[in-house]
């Protein structure tokens, strides 16, 4: 792993305080025993139809080196509330279990176990943190990125979000989700290096202002980055000097036989893009490109792109980088089986609530999504480990709350959907170069994408898609909630 993840997330002590003393608590009363937990979500951000899973390759990388320093240990005993013993058995502490998870970059929906841990009882309750914070966050940010992908009918988008990115990890980790959720490339030079992502940038305006006219500024960068001028053409006046100064410097690098573009970063998008349009192709360059930005959102590149303003890619930083309006992913990680020793067999397990939505689907489960002979997804089917869903036979299928709810579909074909990663602390398999996962989770993204229906891609007011449980799954919970009814 590369330093800036390594500074946080190698340490165990990545871990919200209250896990501790739980594990402490499981220590002392010998309840070590093998447990399986969900990480799932509850509603997609941004009132959107889906979302993009992210963060759970970076999530394998730090449970194969998480552990507990001298120092962690020595910080610890200063807290005063954990006992030698505890603390000795720390010392060797580091994940042992196995680990199921989706591919990332897949289309998620909401009650999918993205991620399925089985562990004892201690390693699973450490790691509860770390599970969260690292595949909540990425994939609010891919989610946020191949919204604003898909708004902009698939342009090149380039992510300019480093400065108001929330610290370096956050910046790291945002750039890093956005490139999988489609983003073309970054600003962000460090992730460049270190996970293979192509880098961009133009000009900035202090460019401009730093020299003697807007004219002279475009000619000298001309002269140094011949193949690559963009012109910021909004520093002083966009229509009456900019544009101008544009196509004096670009046609100049034309007759050299190169190409040029320009960039709006403020005023009436719609409207300026317009005329610098019809100046480029009255000036007789129709293959100059335009590119924009300036706090640009997903529902503003809709509006644009609708009124067909002539744009051809748009960098987009603050609302991708952070998630805009939405400030997290509503990623839980819940009990869902437990080994009962009387018995000497995994049990399932169940978290009831007040709120209906929030009761957990008991027992451990596997997930698999249902095509049509268009080989469009369907439908995703949770199902208890053990049964199998077959194509070409038809199944009836529950909603997760309302059994009533129920329809009866034949697949043409079944996926599942999660995989194992890691067997007994160990990996499986090889990993990929960064640089290669990214571009196959990226590719996976759109692959997906284009299996689902436009009506679950709407930017406002998208379909429902189905995520209902097998028969199975359903008579089980419905056992639970009147046991506990009783």
């Amino acid at each position: 792993m590369n330093k800036i993840e390594n500074s946080t997330i190698s340490s165990a002590l990545f871990t919200d305080f209250y896990e501790l003393t739980m594990a402490q608590g499981y220590w002392k009363e010998n309840m070590n025993q093998e447990v399986v937990f969900d990480m799932f979500f509850r509603k997609h951000p941004f009132n959107g139809g889906f979302s993009i899973l992210a963060g759970n390759e970076t999530l394998i990388d730090a449970l194969l080196n998480f552990t507990f320093s001298k120092d962690d240990i020595d910080y610890l005993r200063e807290q005063k509330i954990f006992e030698e013993g505890f603390l000795d058995y720390l010392k060797d502490w580091k994940f042992t279990g196995d680990l199921y998870t989706i591919d990332e970059g897949s289309v998620i929906f909401p009650q999918e176990p993205l991620v399925r841990i089985h562990a004892n009882l201690i390693e699973a309750q450490i790691i509860e943190g770390l599970v969260l914070n690292l595949v909540n966050f990425q994939s609010l940010i891919a989610t946020k990125t191949s919204r604003i992908w898909l708004a902009s009918k698939k342009a090149p988008i380039m992510e300019f979000g480093l400065r108001r990115a929330q610290g370096p990890d956050g910046g790291m980790s945002a750039t890093r989700a956005s490139y999988i959720g489609g983003a073309a490339g970054t600003s962000n030079t460090l992730a460049g290096k270190l996970y293979g992502i192509p880098v961009m940038g133009t000009m900035a305006h202090s460019w401009i202002m730093s020299h003697p006219s807007e004219l002279e500024a475009f000619r000298a960068y001309a002269k140094i980055y011949p193949e690559n001028s963009v012109f910021l053409i909004d520093t002083y006046d966009t229509l009456k000097s900019g544009i101008k100064n544009a196509i004096i410097a670009g046609g100049e690098l034309v007759e050299k036989g190169y190409n040029f573009g320009v960039r709006l970063d403020s005023g009436d998008i719609d409207y300026l893009t317009r005329e610098v349009r019809k100046d480029l192709d009255r000036a007789g360059f129709p293959q100059a490109k335009i590119s924009v930005s300036n706090e640009l959102t997903e529902e503003i590149i809709t509006t644009l792109v609708a009124h067909q303003a002539p744009i051809n890619s748009w960098g987009v930083g603050t609302h991708m980088v952070t998630g805009g309006n939405e400030s997290s992913f509503t990623g839980v990680y819940k009990l869902a089986a437990r080994h009962d020793k009387e018995n000497d067999k995994m049990i399932p397990t169940m978290k009831f609530s007040d709120n209906p939505a929030k009761t957990t689907n008991p027992g451990i489960k596997n997930i698999y999504r249902l095509y049509d002979e268009n080989g469009m997804a369907c439908a995703d089917i949770l199902a208890l480990e053990g049964e199998e869903i077959k194509a070409g036979v038809e199944n009836r299928y529950y909603h997760p709350l309302v059994d009533y709810r129920q329809f009866a579909f034949k697949a043409a074909k079944v996926e599942p959907l999660l995989k194992q990663r890691i067997s007994k602390g160990k990996r499986i398999g090889q990993r990929l170069p960064e640089n290669q996962l990214l571009i196959k989770s990226r590719e996976n993204m759109q692959k997906q994408l284009e299996t689902l229906d436009e009506s679950y891609k709407r930017i406002l007011n998208p379909h429902i898609y189905k995520v209902s449980l097998s028969e199975n799954l359903m008579k089980l919970k419905k056992d639970f909630i009147e046991k506990n009814i009783r």
